[in-house]
Order: structure tokens, then sequence, then C-alpha cells
């Protein structure tokens, strides 16, 4: 890309503007994308892990943890997040150590009243007349399985309570009522898990790069957004963020969120058939407003965008998320067409393949600012030539 000299014609320093000999090459049209030397490709891979928001949709965030942390909330919802083997792992590990535990007091209990001794035995209890606190159990292993019947089973075999031992029901009791809160929890994760739209949201896809070019005489950041599966998507909204902007090394970078005004550009949100083009307008309101073609070679710059909507199905919100750094932002290109009409099958033809796909198109190099300004002006100056011509 050629050097350009960079002015600016916004309103707070226009001063000089009527002093500059050659306007024309100012606004010359031109292309812009990132250089793809090895030392570019050895500071992407360097620079890619300062983004906020990976490209998967992941948050390169770690938080603090306080001394105020709620365990049991962050282990369920810990459960819900994570894979399927550890969920399961974790559901064996946590049922075998509560029938474990009230075996073990089952076991305390029977061994205190003296179930265990020779003479005490279920083969010699018609004999001593002996009343056990459970009938029919002959150790550890009778009690782990009697504690097996009572957390899953409403009747028993021939392992049964006796009305000898109180502790041995109020035992009983305590483990009927925490094995239903905990059964609860468990159906409560698997259902979360199953009806979490996570692995919806990885059918979302976005563009890996997002264009700015000219729409109407106005920048317009682009980006493209596309579902894969037939199911449909109700009520979509993309959103825009921008987490970080600074076109100086040498100041501090700026981390709040500002939001970036986001409308669809081929359908309604209520209509989603095929990928979609969101397009964010740089006006006077946008922070990209006097960000030129040579400040996003040096800029840092972060943009998240959210897509979201419901599931026609099931009703559940969906959200997917990505983001745009600057060595993902080509300025003068355009997205091609990815829907195309197949007359051999008779149908609409949509080729995810192009969804990344760009095109070099003629665009301004400078600011929306800049480029504002000379429109602006050019157009007093046309206007000051009419007025003459019909004077004359």
């Amino acid at each position: 890309m050629k050097k350009v000299k960079k002015q600016c014609f916004c309103s707070e320093c226009s001063n000089d503007l009527k002093d500059c000999a050659d306007l024309n090459s100012l606004v010359q049209p031109g292309v812009y994308h990132p250089k793809s030397s090895k030392m570019m490709r050895s500071k992407n891979i360097r620079r890619k892990y300062l983004r906020a928001v990976f490209k998967s949709g992941e948050f390169n965030i770690y938080r603090t943890i306080t001394k105020n942390l709620k365990v049991f909330s962050n282990y369920f919802f810990l459960l819900v997040e994570t894979r399927w083997r550890w969920t399961l792992l974790n559901f064996f590990i946590a049922f075998t150590c509560i029938w474990l535990f009230f075996a073990a007091i089952y076991w305390i209990i029977s061994y205190n009243h003296g179930d265990f001794s020779d003479n005490h035995l279920p083969p010699n209890q018609n004999t001593s007349s002996f009343i056990p606190c459970i009938n029919n159990v002959y150790g550890f292993t009778s009690t782990f399985l009697f504690s097996i019947e009572v957390h899953t089973t409403v009747a028993y075999g021939r392992r049964s309570i006796t009305l000898e031992c109180p502790e041995t029901i109020i035992a009983m009791c305590l483990q009927c009522i925490l094995s239903s809160i905990f059964q609860a929890i468990m159906v409560g994760i698997l259902f979360a898990k199953l009806t979490r739209p996570r692995g919806r949201a990885q059918t979302i896809l976005f563009s890996k790069h997002a264009v700015i070019n000219t729409r109407n005489d106005k920048f317009c950041l682009i980006f493209r957004v596309g579902d894969m599966r037939k199911s449909r998507i109700l009520n979509i909204k993309p959103k825009a963020y921008i987490i970080r902007l600074n076109a100086d090394d040498n100041e501090v970078e700026n981390l709040e969120q500002t939001e970036l005004n986001v409308e669809t550009d081929e359908c309604e949100s209520t209509f989603f058939l095929w990928p979609v083009t969101a397009v964010h307008i740089i006006d006077e309101k946008s922070p990209l407003y006097k960000l030129s073609a040579a400040d996003l070679l040096c800029c840092k710059l972060e943009i998240v965008v959210v897509f979201e909507g419901i599931i026609e199905s099931t009703g559940q919100p969906v959200q997917a998320r990505s983001s745009f750094t600057e060595y993902d932002i080509l300025w003068g290109h355009r997205f091609v067409s990815m829907v195309s009409f197949n007359f051999d099958k008779n149908t609409y033809d949509v080729d995810f393949s192009k969804l990344s796909e760009v095109q070099q198109v003629d665009s301004p190099l400078c600011s929306p600012c800049e480029y504002d300004g000379l429109v602006s002006m050019f157009g007093d100056a046309a206007t000051l030539s009419d007025s003459d011509t019909v004077d004359s």
C-alpha cells in the first residue's frame, strides 16, 4: 500500500483545508489489506492472544476468585458447562459417596447393637431370638446394598429395618430426604445441559473478516452471519461493541464497551432464510468516524459482534459471539454473493464456502470525517459556481 499523507478535514481541524493544493489526490480510490509478510504473520500470532473474545466465542478473561465464593452455585454451573464425560463421572462419584456414607452409618449402628456377633447373625437368630436393627445383614457389604435399596426403591427385599433401633429409622429418613434433594439437583443439571442452546450456537457462523467500504457516499463496517441448520431462528438481532480502540501506542487503552448501531441488510428480524449482512454506518456518532486506512495499520482495535435470536423448535434463546481485530478488518473490500438459483434442482443454493470470500472494491483511503469534509467543501464550491453562472 502506498503512503497516503494524512490530513484531517473534520470540524475540529479544518483550518488548513483551503490551503491544500491537490485535494483530489487525497480521496483517490484505493484498496487496503493487511500485510502478509513473515514478520506480520509472527506478530499476528503474538497479538491474537490479546483478544477479549476469541473467534470461537470463548472469553479470554480471567476472574480473580473472591472470598465470598458460592461453591454450590459455581459447582452447579460447572457441571452444566463441562463436557459430558466429566458430568457423568461426577454423578457416579456423588451417588457412590452417598451410598457409602449411609452404608457406614448403618454398619456403625448395627455394630454397636451387636448384630455382627456369631450368635446374632441371620442363620442363628431363630435359635437366639435376637432382633437386629436390619434384617439379613451380615456385614458392610449388606449395609451397602441396603443403602442402595433405600435410595432407589420404595420397597425392600429380604433386608428391612425393624423397630429395635430408632437410630436406623432416623438414618433411613435422612437418606430418603437427602437422596431426593440430590436426585432433583442431578435431574436439573441434566435438563439444563440438554436444553442449553450452546450446541445450537456452534452452527451460527461469522465471516472471518469484516470489511469497510462506501455505500451511498457513507462509510460502512460490514460483517456477515449465517446459520447452517435448517431449523429457523426467529427475532434475530446482531449487535457490535468496541471494547478496545487506541490509535496511539503511547496512550492508555480504552477498555470501555461502546455499542455500535448495527442493522441487517437483507431481511427483517423475523425472517432469516440465508446468511445476512450486518451493517454499521460510520457517521458522526460512530467511534470509527476519524479512523482512516492508515490509522487501521497502527491502531489497537477489537470489535465484539453478538448474534441473538430464538430457536423456533424449542423457544430457547441463542447467542453466538465472535470478534474482529485490526488484522481482521479489510479496507476497500466487499463480500461476494452466496445465494444463487439452481435451475437443475429448482431451488436456491446457499454456498457457505463463500461466507468469508471478499473482493476488492475502490474506496477512499481517508477517514469518514475527512471524506465528509471534502464532500461538503466540493459541494459548497459547486453551489457557488452555479450561482455565479446564473448571475452572469
